[in-house]
């Protein structure tokens, strides 16, 4: 990605950075049609869609970077990746950081939960000491090939130990080497200004806008007003499709057809001209053999 592409130039000015959550190839390549340049990959979303399970630490490293690799084939956005705890200590999360990057990452966002992890806006949360997350987060810097590959370090310390020590191990981790701040889950509207107050704008920082969750959901425009510079709405996707498809099932089993639900749908030629159909076909046939060869000539 060129120089005056990077997200961490693009992290330095406004207006703020929007990073909606996609999971697969097909919702990061309608996001990027939509226009939005910087696309989260979720690993609840990952969890959600690949798995049908909970966001409680049931999924992968290697399931993460196979669908950064697939995502990263299909879109030129840049691409933040949920890499939750690392996925084990501070050598995994090494080669962690080398994998996702290799894969496409422009930034990978590091946690400092324990086991069993969870989603930032679930209950129950426990915590790793906050030397060993500063460890961590040495070690992903260490490992990271190119300097314009941002480290976020995230902490859940908020529900755990409260806002304060939540803020005084952020800055634990900027010390670190960390790139970008995200403070997960505050409960109200100051505590999200006071994170920015304390922790300063040294750093971009990162919120993170979850339907029902922890956080209330501000706009964007207001968060960039306050003085965050990235926000994330990672699961709001899933959300949608996810009760589209409640209706729709539904409908099918009541109706025995699709047709009271056409309205909501794309019909087959719409779908392949939003993925690209027609336009790969025409490609294809240039490399068509228009004749069979005349074998006498080559004699």
């Amino acid at each position: 990605m060129a120089q005056q592409n990077t997200l961490r130039l693009r992290l330095s000015k406004l207006p703020i950075v929007v990073a909606p959550g996609v999971y697969d190839p097909l919702t990061a390549l309608i996001a990027a049609q939509a226009g939005f340049h910087t696309l989260y990959i979720s690993g609840a979303a990952i969890a959600y869609t690949r798995l049908g399970r909970p966001d409680i630490g049931l999924v992968s490293l290697t399931e993460v970077v196979d669908t950064v690799a697939l995502i990263r084939d299909r879109v030129d956005a840049n691409l933040i990746v949920d890499a939750d705890t690392g996925y084990g200590n501070a050598l995994n999360v090494g080669r962690t950081v080398h994998l996702l990057e290799r894969s496409g990452a422009q930034a990978i966002q590091i946690e400092d939960q324990g086991f069993p992890k969870r989603c930032g806006h679930l209950d129950d949360k426990s915590l790793i000491p906050a030397a060993e997350m500063a460890g961590k987060i040495k070690a992903a810097v260490d490992a990271r090939h190119s300097k314009d590959t941002l480290i976020i370090a995230r902490t859940d310390a908020v529900a755990v130990e409260g806002f304060e020590r939540a803020v005084e191990r952020a800055l634990l981790y900027r010390e670190a080497g960390a790139d970008v701040l995200f403070v997960e889950a505050p409960k109200a509207r100051d505590e999200l200004a006071k994170i920015v107050k304390q922790l300063g704008r040294t750093l971009p920082l990162m919120a993170n806008m979850v339907e029902g969750g922890k956080t209330p959901i501000l706009p964007a425009a207001e968060l960039e007003a306050l003085g965050f510079s990235l926000v994330i709405f990672p699961g709001g996707i899933v959300r949608t499709l996810a009760k589209t498809a409640v209706d729709y099932y539904a409908s099918l089993a009541a109706h025995g057809s699709t047709q009271p639900f056409r309205e909501r749908m794309f019909d087959f030629d719409a779908l392949n001209r939003l993925i690209g159909t027609p336009e790969m076909l025409e490609r294809g046939r240039r490399y068509e053999v228009t004749s069979a060869p005349d074998s006498k000539k080559r004699q």
